[in-house]
């Protein structure tokens, strides 16, 4: 039996307290003959320590059973991602050397708790009338130009807990519905660009869209980010998030509300936490409107690929333990 390559390069790294990302390199040629991957976390120096403990009991270096893992390998895919002992995805450059890695997702379970925490500091909700988005100049003239007017989801990037089942796997488009306290109007400045699309909240959020819990997080500041997730009810990623994350009661949550008062919708959204919505489906640009804002760029703020504090108390979790 011809065995692999020796794995080269070997790093770990996005340590927080509840996941991680292992990664090495192997001979290009040894990826077509790769069916499972085999981390042993267990520690050779004494083994009476503590075993690292899958979700379902198991000890760590399980193999990955055959599943979605092999489907992404047999069909070109290449990425991997997941928990020890579950299905995962598989990442790399296409290159002479392929880096799989190997990263926890959080279970329902986990989301739940991660949820309860987000609501201690949700705080009060306020209303608001309209989501809106920020980009450049650049982007909104791309979209008119080459995607008929029509903004399209695209795969949700890095950002925020490593464990977050939406990453690299959830297609959306990013929207914002804080508002200012004195004004109650969204703010003028904005980190991802001074061009905003503002569509009224009603086309995106009614009683025929479900709502879900996402992530939550913060960047080494005192901000904290809530990610929720609005699919209209059957669509595609809808069915996605079913399968992966906490649903919302739409009008009785602690993040974003839509509730019938005297005849009509009104909308509210926790004024202390910093909301990212994704929107499953592609938005018409003729559903709103675009102009440019009057205050400035704000890059520090930017969470594209944020990385998660992992020693802040208020939104890590045990994972497990």
């Amino acid at each position: 039996m011809e065995l692999l390559s020796t794995p080269k390069n070997i790093e770990i790294n996005n340590i927080t307290c509840d996941s991680f990302r292992i990664s090495w390199a192997m001979e290009k040629g040894d990826l077509e003959r790769v069916t499972h991957y085999f981390i042993d976390l267990n520690k050779k120096e004494n083994k009476n320590s503590n075993k690292f403990k899958h979700r379902d009991g198991g000890d760590a270096g399980s193999w990955h059973k055959p599943g979605r893992l092999e489907r992404q390998l047999m069909s070109g895919r290449r990425e991997v991602r997941g928990a020890a002992g579950r299905d995962g995805l598989l990442e790399g450059d296409g290159d002479a050397l392929m880096s799989p890695c190997l990263s926890p997702d959080y279970a329902k379970e986990h989301l739940a708790q991660l949820q309860e925490k987000a609501e201690l500091i949700a705080g009060r909700m306020l209303r608001f009338s309209v989501f809106y988005r920020n980009q450049h100049k650049e982007y909104f003239q791309h979209v008119r130009m080459h995607c008929g007017n029509v903004m399209k989801p695209s795969l949700k990037d890095n950002s925020g807990s490593h464990g977050s089942p939406t990453s690299g796997m959830l297609h959306g488009i990013f929207f914002s519905c804080n508002t200012e306290f004195n004004t109650g109007q969204p703010p003028q400045d904005s980190p991802y660009g001074r061009y905003r699309f503002q569509i009224p909240a009603q086309r995106l959020f009614n009683p025929n869209t479900n709502l879900y819990f996402a992530d939550f997080y913060c960047m080494y500041t005192a901000y904290h980010y809530v990610v929720l997730v609005l699919a209209p009810k059957g669509s595609s990623g809808d069915l996605f998030c079913r399968e992966r994350l906490p649903q919302l009661d739409i009008s009785s949550n602690k993040f974003l509300t839509c509730c019938v008062e005297e005849g009509e919708l009104v909308y509210r959204h926790a004024q202390d936490s910093i909301l990212e919505v994704i929107y499953t489906e592609p938005v018409d640009l003729s559903l709103g409107v675009l102009g440019e804002i009057s205050g400035h760029q704000l890059m520090s703020l930017s969470t594209a690929n944020a990385k998660k504090d992992p020693s802040c108390k208020t939104c890590n979790i045990s994972v497990g333990r």
